[in-house]
């Protein structure tokens, strides 16, 4: 599908007035929930719930453990908007299209974006269950969502990614691992298509270029954010270990299982990241 800015550009009011109509708090902290880590959002008082289905131009999640709703109101004192659920390259949506949910965030007051998914280990220093910072990443999705003619209003047309995920912010997430006595992991994730997962020669050239973990998220929209001038924090949970030489089959119910098991230490992070901001 060919990107019209001004389709676009439609598309993202219409979703911004329905919401806007729907919903009277303004968001700060936007919180993007990966696969089968939909739960902090118990940590939410909630005062409004939407179905990406009802949103229109909104995106609707294909994949099992994504609810597929907007989840708004207050998380450690600040107003808080949650993705409980998101979209993958891997769906088949374009990738103007995959990003939409986060130019309407910023279009509703979110300033600071914190992302999470699900991801193999890759580090032969780490294990699953793990948590990891996203210190860097790599996009080997073959694609980038900033294609096609720039959004000015935004951002600019080359956005600097020098700094894709806040210092500051890690800063706070390590600092908090160490009060939660968690270790806390901090390095590279790269994104790659799927939605197989990868072979051995594939791990083994990923481990090579420099990458930590592996997943089929989070970039796009971390580019997109930083498009925005928008704060960015990012943890990977470890659902699986990728050590080509040992390497065991592993199923959608063990990666959800393992999300799942890690998922309150992440839940708390949160709280308390959100709690400094």
């Amino acid at each position: 599908m060919r990107f019209q800015p001004e389709t676009y550009r439609a598309e993202i009011a219409a979703a911004k007035e329905y919401i806007k109509n729907h919903v009277d708090t303004t968001p700060e902290v936007g919180i993007i929930l990966g696969t089968g880590l939909g739960k902090p959002v118990d940590a939410i008082d909630i005062a409004h719930t939407l179905s990406y289905a009802d949103i229109p131009f909104f995106p609707v999640s294909t994949v099992e453990s994504h609810a597929g709703r907007l989840v708004f109101g207050e998380l450690s004192g600040k107003q808080v908007v949650a993705m409980q659920g998101r979209f993958h390259y891997y769906e088949g949506y374009p990738m103007h299209q995959l990003v939409l949910p986060v130019r309407v965030l910023y279009e509703l007051g979110v300033r600071t974006l914190i992302v999470s998914n699900a991801a193999g280990v890759l580090n032969p220093h780490w294990r699953r269950g793990d948590i990891m910072v996203i210190d860097d990443h790599i996009n080997l999705l073959g694609d980038n969502p900033l294609i096609g003619p720039n959004l000015d209003e935004y951002g600019p047309r080359f956005p600097d990614m020098s700094e894709p995920y806040s210092r500051t912010l890690i800063e706070w997430a390590e600092e908090i691992a160490l009060e939660l006595k968690i270790n806390l992991r901090k390095g590279v994730y790269t994104a790659v298509q799927g939605p197989n997962l990868e072979t051995r020669a594939e791990y083994r050239f990923l481990r090579a270029i420099g990458s930590d973990v592996v997943g089929m998220s989070t970039v796009p929209e971390v580019i997109v954010a930083n498009h925005m001038g928008m704060r960015v924090l990012a943890f990977s949970v470890l659902t699986d270990e990728c050590f080509p030489d040992a390497l065991q089959p592993v199923s959608l119910d063990e990666i959800i299982a393992t999300a799942a098991a890690t998922e309150p230490h992440l839940t708390e992070m949160i709280k308390r990241i959100i709690a400094h901001i």
